[in-house]
């Protein structure tokens, strides 16, 4: 069956008459509700596999918080079927570790570009087309990290497929790979780690939609390894609200341009 034409897409088991056109994708399911807390009148729609859907409103605008799991082959997925029912807006909403000395626990990193270190976008596009965000998603999250009043750094992310593949390295067979491209990130002034962004990126703009993405930092190995003060710093929430006042600010300039309609 086409998939495009499902009514109730596979994996999300989400219809078109369940999701909003603007979306929130964390990875972790249990943010799902947390972030759907600052919706008016969020609903839980359903849960599947890694997928946890909750459907409200912004400003009278249908939104949704979709969870993707871990890494880009999940997260296509979540974004290709939210396409079929007729998303156009994506903002993911997840954590990262830091690169860049300047970059310390609990800071936010917004993403203007990503390394394509993963497979998944790699059947979407040619390694020498760049992942990058939606710049009007960009400037609404930049323009909400101000706000709120966060510490927040923009630039390039490095997206990967193994978290362990960053943080025990010397124990991998291809440790000579890992870690000289690793030093090539720093050397290249990358700000953080991740694992959806490239995916994402490269997805929407095979779909013809906006995304863009804004990461909390847990913690920065590299300050650690530099004797730098930092401290692991594990609660989201700044990004989670930050995410939230995006979406608002992006319907708002929507309804300008006539773009979208307040929800019946």
């Amino acid at each position: 069956m086409d998939e495009q034409k499902r009514e109730r897409q596979f994996h999300i088991q989400c219809t078109r008459e369940e999701i909003g056109k603007y979306c929130i994708l964390p990875g972790d399911p249990g943010r799902c509700e947390a972030i759907a807390r600052l919706f008016d009148d969020p609903h839980f729609v359903r849960s599947n596999r890694e997928y946890t859907t909750y459907t409200g409103t912004l400003l009278g605008e249908k939104v949704s918080v979709v969870s993707t799991g871990i890494g880009g082959p999940s997260a296509a997925i979540a974004m290709e079927e939210l396409c079929n029912l007729g998303a156009h807006t994506f903002l993911r909403g997840g954590t990262c570790g830091g690169i860049h000395l300047k970059v310390r626990g609990g800071d936010i990193v917004v993403a203007t570009g990503a390394v394509r270190m993963e497979g998944t976008s790699r059947e979407y596009a040619p390694i020498e087309w760049p992942a990058v965000p939606d710049f009007s998603v960009t400037q609404a999250i930049i323009e909400a990290c101000k706000k709120e009043g966060v510490g927040w750094h923009a630039g390039v992310v490095q997206c990967k497929d193994s978290f362990y593949g960053q943080h025990s390295p010397g124990r991998m067979p291809v440790s000579y790979e890992l870690e000289e491209k690793w030093e090539a990130w720093k050397r290249l002034g990358v700000l953080a780690s991740e694992m959806e962004s490239a995916a994402l990126f490269t997805v929407a703009a095979a779909r013809g939609v906006r995304c863009g993405a804004a990461f909390h930092v847990i913690w920065n190995q590299e300050r650690e390894k530099a004797g730098l003060e930092d401290t692991e710093k594990q609660d989201a929430s700044p990004v989670i609200r930050v995410g939230v006042e995006a979406l608002k600010l992006l319907i708002q300039q929507d309804r300008e341009k006539g773009r979208c309609e307040p929800a019946l």
